[in-house]
């Protein structure tokens, strides 16, 4: 049962095969059993999780339970959850209980999700591996040996573990999309604004977005449809209607315009990942979509613009840890300056500590007009070339990733090789954009993912498509060795 999909999941408790509770136990039992090999959860809440199951059973008796009502799913340790020690996977965190919900923890639990805990991540969703966690690194359950890809790492571990059905990601430079794609999932990062912050620890506010995780299309049109919308505690929330995304997976791509950038197939793409994307086309060109070559001359200054802006952002918003109001703090220290300098030494990572240090320096003084006002130049460009884009194409497609997992340890003393992971990921964010990871291939037994990234708030044509090639694949069903 742990390696069914939310969409069967649903089924089965709509046709009372089983209840919420019994399939919360398993998973609960699943993770008890297994969770030590991946370690993919920072905190697993099994009283409350059981709890909310009786709840969802009860209220599916009544008729009156939401669109996820009894569905087990696991959140990333990023979401504040009322009474549940939210940590960032910080030592600067690890002792706060978050004293209210984030709005996308409230709206799925509305829909009447059971929460089976918070997931590992990177430290403050810094990194692309899952490495830098206080708790210690995540294992992709393809190979043990091998990253799941980050931040969301634990998230992504923990379903192709068979540990929990779904879960929320988010995703400031890929973080959705890449541990997607190295684990074998479908994920997808939403427009900016369709999905709440509020309630999310902010890494890079004009970057972040949360989203879904999940085995299938099908079941992130599902979880996307309970955690989109409007919010007013957020103010870059979008006052826009939320599509029917499950309603509309079933529609016709016969002339669908899917453009292939030119930029996303040179060196340094591993050659087995090229074919698949090539192979993933053919399959797009066959279900009536037309595949046109075009050009996003802007990407290669994608990852130095955004490790300018994001760490600067970081910068700012990790000023709030200082061992004052709550989280971390150090012992006896002598004075405030004291307080502030041993509290974030000893609180934050490596990683963290690296990227406040950048971002603060490009927004001294001396160097603000160098650094962070050019690369927000460069970031306009990099957004002129989708809007270019997509005044011929309908979506635009590529591999998520330039190379399959890699070893863990290989990547860590190179900052910047581990940064050039996200190479075709970045680009999605600093313009705002949608963007989904689905499996198509494996190479040398790791798992392969095809990026497809849509106009703005047009989720809904790539989940679509996703979905659309899913139905004649099934890389997708493909279970990982060490799974439940």
């Amino acid at each position: 049962m742990p390696n069914h999909t939310v969409a069967d999941i649903l089924r089965g408790l709509e046709a009372k095969t089983f209840s919420s509770e019994e399939i919360t136990q398993q998973y609960l039992d699943a993770i008890v059993a297994h969770d030590p090999r991946y370690n993919s959860y920072i905190t697993v809440t099994a009283d409350a999780a059981l709890a909310q199951a009786r709840a969802a059973d009860q209220a599916r008796q009544n008729g009156n339970g939401g669109l996820l009502c009894g569905v087990p799913i696991a959140h990333k340790d990023i979401f504040c959850t009322e009474g549940v020690r939210t940590s960032c996977a910080s030592k600067m965190l690890d002792n706060f209980i978050a004293p209210y919900n984030a709005t996308v923890v409230s709206k799925m639990a509305q829909a009447g999700t059971v929460t089976l805990g918070k997931t590992n991540m990177d430290e403050f969703a810094m990194g692309s591996s899952n490495e830098t966690s206080f708790y210690g690194k995540v294992h992709n359950p393809w190979n043990t040996d091998c990253v799941p890809g980050g931040s969301s790492g634990g998230s992504a571990a923990a379903i192709a573990a068979g540990l929990a059905p779904a879960a929320t990601g988010t995703d400031t430079g890929g973080s959705i999309r890449q541990p997607a794609a190295l684990c074998g999932l479908t994920g997808i990062k939403p427009t900016y604004g369709r999905v709440s912050r509020y309630g999310m620890i902010a890494f890079a506010s004009s970057l972040d977005q949360a989203g879904p995780m999940a085995k299938t299309a099908e079941d992130n049109a599902l979880l996307l449809q309970a955690m989109a919308g409007f919010d007013p505690l957020d103010s870059t929330s979008m006052q826009l209607a939320v599509p029917d995304f499950v309603g509309n997976l079933n529609k016709d791509l016969k002339g669908l315009k899917i453009g292939v950038p030119k930029e996303y197939f040179s060196e340094g793409l591993d050659p087995a990942i090229g074919a698949a994307v090539e192979a993933a086309l053919d399959e797009y060109r066959k279900l009536g979509a037309e595949i046109k070559a075009i050009s996003l001359p802007h990407t290669h200054l994608a990852v130095p613009c955004y490790y300018i802006i994001a760490p600067a952002e970081a910068s700012a918003n990790l000023s709030r840890f200082d061992g004052v109001r709550y989280g971390y703090r150090c012992e006896n220290p002598k004075d405030l300056d004291d307080l502030y300098t041993r509290t974030r030494a000893e609180g934050f990572g490596a990683e963290v500590k690296r990227r406040i240090l950048i971002g603060t320096y490009a927004l001294s003084s001396g160097f603000y007009d160098a650094y962070y006002r050019k690369a927000q130049q460069i970031r306009r460009l990099i957004k002129q070339d989708f809007d270019a884009a997509f005044k011929e194409v309908d979506m635009i497609a590529g591999p998520t990733t330039p190379n399959p997992a890699f070893a863990l340890g290989e990547k860590v003393s190179d900052p910047l090789t581990m940064y050039l992971e996200d190479i075709y990921t970045i680009a999605v964010n600093l313009a705002g954009l949608p963007a989904i990871s689905l499996p198509v291939g494996f190479t040398q037994g790791k798992p392969i993912g095809l990026q497809l990234i849509g106009r703005d708030f047009d989720e809904a044509s790539l989940l679509a498509a996703a979905h659309q090639y899913q139905q004649r694949s099934d890389w997708h069903r493909q279970a990982a060795p060490g799974s439940v």
